[in-house]
């Protein structure tokens, strides 16, 4: 059997995105699962249009221990990339287990199987959350790691979790070794340039760019800032906006790094523009490009957000021979198209 890729999460906004990038730039064989409990099955319909393949796909919660190591007995998986999980910062305050249980205990589950299937390559979807509020900026690696809330400690768990694999590897000697990246992402934004996936909130969106989009396309009265009182040039926090597409780029790459390492261990990279923009600055690009009013009205903040957040990339342009091509007007082009072209 040939040996082949399993992406988790699958059907998601990133997830999706990484698929059809997988697909039509690597000579990856990829299997996808996803619970479908906050995406669509329609959009993994999207990618095989765009790929011009038919993808096999699983409907497994990760924490289904049976249902992966089935899958596991099955296909000869490779190497695991890992998007399954919860994600929204505010909702993970007022749902905390809910969060630890998902992320955390799912992702020790994917593991154990994974361990028991001897699979030991692994890209994880982690997040800029885990570097809490730093003391500097643009953000580096090595920076102090100490997340806000319940979505970044979990996510922080698991990287510590991933990080102590690979030093029981050295200590026991094994033979073959974890050969893990941990990719930590800033603010993915935009869609595909075709219009035919893009990111599909449930409900009212929680991230910036597709409430924006929705306030712009009439779906939704107005914008809620959450505070103008940050520490920063207009009040409103300030962000690292990257292209869900050099997003998924990321991952190709990363999969070609981990195939080219002799040794085991685990690296982690920065994901981003290498820019910050604030929400204002946002909502003024969003209107110049599309032409249409976004009005926003300043409420409280939110629970575990901070001023400024924007990365130092060079690790990963120079290990992992990665660079972020779109601007901000680019995203916002693709973002808008999406929008205009209707969810599923």
């Amino acid at each position: 059997m040939a040996s082949k890729i399993l992406i988790t999460g699958a059907c998601g906004y990133i997830g999706s995105h990484s698929v059809c990038e997988f697909i039509n730039t690597s000579n990856a064989e990829v299997l996808t699962l996803d619970n479908l409990s906050n995406s669509k099955l329609e959009t993994l319909k999207c990618v095989e249009k765009l790929t011009d393949k038919n993808i096999d796909f699983f409907k497994i919660d990760i924490r289904d221990e049976k249902a992966l190591d089935d899958l596991f007995l099955s296909y000869d998986i490779d190497a695991v990339v890992h998007f399954a999980g919860l994600k929204a910062v505010g909702e993970s305050c007022e749902k905390p287990l809910e969060y630890y249980d998902n992320n955390f205990c799912g992702t020790k589950n994917l593991i154990n199987v994974m361990a028991k299937h001897n699979v030991k390559k692994f890209i994880f979807s982690s997040s800029a959350t885990v570097y809490g509020a730093p003391k500097s900026l643009p953000i580096k690696e090595d920076f102090p790691l100490s997340a806000t809330n319940p979505y970044g400690r979990s996510k922080l768990m698991i990287e510590e979790l991933l990080r102590d694999l690979v030093v029981a590897d050295k200590l026991t000697h094994e033979k073959n070794p974890w050969k893990i990246v941990i990719l930590r992402y800033f603010n993915p934004i935009g869609a595909h340039s075709s219009g035919l996936i893009g990111e599909d909130p449930t409900g009212i969106p929680n991230n910036l760019l597709p409430y924006v989009a929705q306030v712009a396309a009439g779906k939704l009265p107005y914008l809620s800032v959450f505070g103008d009182d940050y520490n920063t040039s207009d009040g409103t926090g300030v962000r690292d906006y990257i292209h869900v597409v050099d997003l998924a780029k990321g991952h190709v790459k990363s999969l070609d790094y981990l195939n080219s390492l002799e040794r085991g261990g685990c690296e982690i990279f920065n994901l981003g523009a290498g820019k910050g923009y604030s929400v204002l600055e946002i909502v003024e690009a969003f209107k110049r490009i599309t032409n249409r009013d976004i009005p926003y009205e300043i409420s409280k903040r939110r629970q575990g957000d901070i001023d400024k957040c924007y990365a130092d990339v060079a690790l990963a342009n120079r290990k992992l021979n990665w660079h972020a091509e779109f601007d901000l007007e680019k995203m916002i082009e693709d973002a808008w198209r999406w929008q205009m072209k209707g969810s599923f």
